[in-house]
């Protein structure tokens, strides 16, 4: 849902994408983004893959939140595009040296890939123009661990790693320049609902069948539109994932939301923050620490989200994807 974003906004121009293992392995990820460029009739944006496993640690996969293909009841067409011969961290590295103090940066996964590649080439804060993580969460609960986030629970060392060398590189001196982070706090707040599926479907001027709670499982989209389509099938395993969490009939837009402060960081209210990542703690191994008081005595690295209105990003979603989806037929 976050690439149909960019791939819905003008003011968007791709230049690659780093498939990410975290949610299911990095081949998967591969397909799942050769496949959706496909079917958004996308062409011409470099996908390069990604490291196989976290810095230190084994890989965990979150099949069981998205599906064993990460996709959660959604089938892609067969991508017919090829990767790109080098891997992701050498693709960040290649852009930021292509398009210098342009780009971007958008990480909605682990941070290994650009871990990596600010090992290759250490000024790659400077050149980029601007970074937002969706990771962490800040004086708010875990959705892994009771207090750590499913992408820097993933792989930790490389989240602390990014943030130590980022902040680094910019701190007091350019502090508008310090990476824009969201987490759990903010981003749980765009709940994706079965209403709003059906406004995103109306807007694609595409028939459905609304979603609901009594539905049997795993039943599939009617939508006529392709991506429609796909979303839905997408959403309805997430929805049921929730539901069986506890927390409503829902989905939690983490990475749509990224890619909207992305292109737009005035969707967000942050504060500025010292923040670090636990990396030895027995029960608070990943978790995102902000010191909001400088008791560190450490400049500031990150500008922490804090604060966002759903609705309108709800309606900015709707009133891009919705006529994109549509010119798609």
């Amino acid at each position: 849902m976050a690439l149909a974003y960019l791939f819905a906004s003008a003011e968007a121009d791709l230049v690659g994408i780093a498939a990410t293992a975290g949610n299911v392995n990095v081949d998967q990820v591969c397909v799942n983004n050769l496949g959706l460029l496909d079917l958004c009739g996308v062409s011409g944006i470099p996908v390069s893959r990604g490291a196989e496993r976290p810095l230190a640690t084994p890989l965990r996969t979150a099949e069981d939140t998205h599906g064993p293909e990460g996709l959660g009841y959604a089938r892609l067409p067969a991508g017919t595009g090829t990767l790109t011969d080098y891997d992701a961290a050498q693709a960040w590295v290649r852009a930021a040296r292509e398009h210098p103090g342009e780009l971007i940066g958008l990480v909605t996964g682990p941070l290994t890939n650009l871990a990596l590649a600010m090992r290759i080439e250490p000024s790659l804060p400077r050149l980029l123009r601007r970074l937002v993580v969706m990771g962490g969460a800040f004086d708010y609960k875990g959705n892994t661990t009771p207090v750590a986030e499913w992408n820097v629970s993933v792989d930790p060392e490389a989240a602390g790693e990014v943030f130590a060398v980022w902040g680094a590189a910019w701190g007091l001196e350019e502090p508008t320049h310090l990476p824009i982070v969201l987490g759990l706090n903010l981003t749980e707040h765009a709940a994706m609902t079965p209403s709003i599926l059906s406004r995103l479907a109306a807007a694609a001027n595409s028939s459905t069948t609304p979603m609901s709670v009594l539905d049997d499982r795993g039943t599939r989209s009617a939508a006529a539109n392709p991506l429609i389509r796909v979303l839905e099938d997408a959403m309805r395993f997430y929805f049921e994932f929730h539901f069986d969490q506890g927390e409503g009939y829902l989905a939690h837009l983490h990475d749509p939301l990224a890619a909207a402060v992305a292109l737009d960081p005035d969707l967000v209210r942050y504060r500025t923050a010292t923040i670090d990542v636990e990396l030895t703690g027995t029960l608070t191994r990943g978790m995102t620490v902000a010191d909001w008081r400088g008791h560190w005595g450490r400049q500031p690295n990150a500008h922490v989200g804090v604060e966002v209105d759903p609705d309108a990003f709800f309606d900015r979603f709707i009133a891009r994807v919705g006529p994109f989806a549509a010119a798609l037929g």
